[in-house]
């Protein structure tokens, strides 16, 4: 089954269904649909994704930032699994700046986001973890969460900030 799971696209009524927290139990058993996660993520360049990206409502997402086709700039880090993540502070300073979605292909706007969080989230083996990111790490988190909200970065975007894949890319001074 898992081999299967594909993106689901914006228009999909589940990517706007709140996501169900899991319980440490239930860890084990979604380590399957993890593996599929990453793979599919890093099969599209993607610097994150969560569940509900591909039809399953959990309240987990992965992060991995990482500099590729899609976001050249992007600073590295190791794909970090986040299960039941909780925005717990954040900074009064917020950035704009671009973003995109696996769920949306073909279409980037700028959202304002934070540019300091603190967070708390489960790793595979249940231990909770507590955290601090800021800049583009930030960005991504925050994107991430609110798929588990049942929220699209759309959603956060003035109608004047939104571009087309190929707009943005001459924009941000990318060659075609």
């Amino acid at each position: 089954m898992l081999a299967s799971l594909e993106i689901i696209q914006l228009g999909n009524p589940l990517l706007r269904v709140p996501a169900e927290a899991l319980s440490t139990t239930q860890i084990n058993v979604t380590l399957p649909l993890l593996a599929s996660l990453e793979q599919i993520m890093l099969s599209h360049q993607g610097v994150g994704i969560a569940a509900p990206q591909v039809g399953e409502s959990l309240r987990v997402f992965i992060v991995a930032s990482r500099p590729n086709d899609r976001y050249p700039h992007a600073p590295l880090m190791e794909p970090t699994i986040m299960i039941n993540p909780e925005l717990l502070w954040h900074s009064d300073l917020m950035e704009k700046d671009w973003e995109g979605c696996l769920s949306i292909p073909g279409i980037r706007a700028k959202v304002n986001r934070y540019t300091h969080i603190r967070v708390s989230y489960l790793n595979v083996l249940g231990d909770v973890i507590e955290t601090e990111f800021t800049g583009f790490i930030a960005r991504i988190f925050q994107h991430e969460l609110d798929h588990l909200n049942g929220i699209v970065f759309l959603d956060r975007a003035d109608k004047l900030d939104v571009a087309t894949e190929t707009e943005y890319r001459k924009l941000i001074g990318l060659n075609e």
